[in-house]
């Protein structure tokens, strides 16, 4: 398959009062034509910043990269200027941001806010721009949209802000779509049905998807492949089923436990204990070793190497060498209890 996006050892810092908050330290994946990738992880892992750093989207004059390669069809967007993200944002990569309304203009409709990208991307006449832009809306299930195409987001729900922002994301038919959090605010009716339109555009025009989310239900919904994050550095990658059925890293056995399950006899849900790590003083060895009830010395001195568990599956976690103590994952860790 063709590879579109390829992160390799990517830093990206934060400069404080207090200090530098180094929030991604060396993420690395690569992302083909038409696949999913999900990051996944608690808030504070890195996700957002790394989806970000790909846009060239951090603040100015706080956030930047310090190291590592963002190639895009070869080309390293951690070097482009900012003239050349401009051409490369809205055309070539998309996003999908967590809030609709914070992301929508209030005082512009909801057809030019579509057509601004058709304008300046696609150099489309304004009558151009606005037929497509009614297309999007009905390409994302939005009723009447010759009408809707001239009103305001407040006059549009929760769920239809959605449709709408995800309509100007997919304007120029990008070739990456970033989708941050794209159903946190939304119930779970609407959730379903963003995540059914965002499958079937995904299949109607061969975009690959990098979905940022928490929700390992949404995980299991969209994504081919999964990307497990913690204190700034990925833990675990693997496909859907690897990760749900044969997960190797305890981090990824603490977020599964704490998934509700239906058929479950105890009521109480579990919990990961402990707190992030302070990633303005980051642990020298594995991130997860102060929350981890396997941790052993090294873990604490020394991050582990990523393991191959199979050709598409890696995990980096001392418990994967052959010196190491033999554990098993706990049973609810594992979907089906499968180990």
């Amino acid at each position: 398959m063709e590879k579109l996006l390829e992160l390799d050892n990517l830093h990206v810092s934060f400069q404080t009062y207090g200090g530098e908050v180094k929030a991604v330290r060396g993420v690395s994946f690569t992302l083909e034509k038409g696949e999913s990738l999900a990051i996944v992880g608690e808030s504070g892992s890195g996700k957002s910043v790394t989806s970000k750093s790909v846009m060239r989207l951090l603040p100015n004059k706080i956030g930047f990269i310090k190291e590592g390669a963002i190639r895009f069809q070869g080309k390293d967007l951690a070097k482009a200027s900012e003239r050349e993200m401009e051409k490369i944002r809205g055309a070539e990569i998309s996003m999908i941001f967590q809030d609709p309304m914070t992301s929508l203009n209030p005082t512009m409709t909801i057809g030019k806010q579509i057509m601004e990208g058709l304008r300046k991307h696609q150099n489309m006449s304004k009558s151009e721009a606005k037929e497509r832009s009614i297309n999007l809306l009905k390409l994302v299930g939005i009723p009447n949209p010759e009408l809707r195409v001239d009103e305001y987001p407040h006059q549009f729900s929760g769920g239809m802000r959605q449709r709408v922002v995800i309509a100007i994301a997919l304007a120029c038919n990008p070739k990456v779509l970033i989708a941050d959090e794209p159903t946190t605010a939304l119930d779970v009716t609407i959730q379903a049905q963003i995540l059914d339109l965002m499958r079937d555009l995904q299949d109607k025009t061969g975009t690959a998807i990098i979905l940022i989310t928490h929700d390992l239900g949404v995980v299991a919904n969209l994504a081919q492949r999964v990307a497990v994050m913690y204190g700034g550095m990925i833990v675990e990658t693997g496909t859907v089923d690897e990760i749900f059925y044969k997960p190797k890293h305890p981090y990824t056995w603490g977020l599964l436990a704490s998934m509700p399950k239906l058929n479950a006899e105890s009521k109480e849900l579990l919990a990961i204990p402990g707190t992030p790590p302070d990633l303005m003083n980051p642990p020298k060895g594995c991130p997860f070793a102060a929350r981890c009830p396997y941790a052993m010395e090294v873990c604490v001195e020394n991050m582990p190497d990523a393991t191959d568990v199979s050709s598409t599956h890696k995990a980096a976690c001392w418990l994967l060498d052959e010196r190491a103590p033999k554990v098993e994952p706990p049973e609810e860790a594992v979907v089906g209890g499968a180990r």
